[in-house]
């Protein structure tokens, strides 16, 4: 499977129509949240839950509180039922990168769909610590006070300059 190559280390984020209603269980608490507009989880649901749950992932469309307007992912031809079947899962340890998920309702996308908005937050690793910092070495300014110094200074920098311009030239 996919999902077994990704390396543990990184981040892992599902997303998609998944065909599958989360109800509001106790069983499956760990994974999914009592966000949904379901009361009984399908069959599919129960498939994507017992993926979550053996992949170590958190379903985050039934994490956060919204007006049911905005947790519906999916509008039937009758217009009046109205379903969250579109998913987004991570990796448990990673679920804090996510702030919000929600359907919008606005787009027009030619779909029976709703587009799913994920609002992310994620900080970048310090690179360079105090520890791991190389040290730059200040100028040493007294060198451009010795007339010699200075001197051998102004002659390799003119070489270079030199060497590049030839360069750029070309033959």
């Amino acid at each position: 499977m996919v999902i077994d190559q990704i390396p543990k280390s990184d981040t892992t984020v599902v997303l998609g129509d998944a065909n599958a209603k989360l109800g509001k269980e106790d069983i499956y608490k760990e994974v999914s949240r009592k966000h949904t507009l379901h009361e009984l989880t399908n069959r599919n649901g129960e498939m994507l839950l017992e993926f979550a749950i053996g992949n170590n992932l958190t379903v985050m469309s039934t994490q956060f509180q919204h007006k049911r307007i905005h947790k519906g992912t999916w509008l039937a031809l009758d217009q009046a039922t109205l379903n969250q079947i579109d998913h987004v899962l991570i990796t448990s340890k990673k679920k804090d990168l996510i702030k919000d998920t929600r359907s919008l309702r606005g787009p027009n996308i030619d779909s029976d769909h709703y587009l799913l908005k994920i609002t992310l937050s994620q900080t970048l690793p310090k690179i360079y610590t105090t520890k791991n910092r190389v040290q730059i070495d200040s100028w040493n300014k007294s060198n451009l006070n010795n007339p010699t110094k200075l001197l051998e200074y102004r002659r390799v920098l003119y070489t270079k300059l030199k060497d590049q311009t030839q360069s750029q030239k070309g033959p």
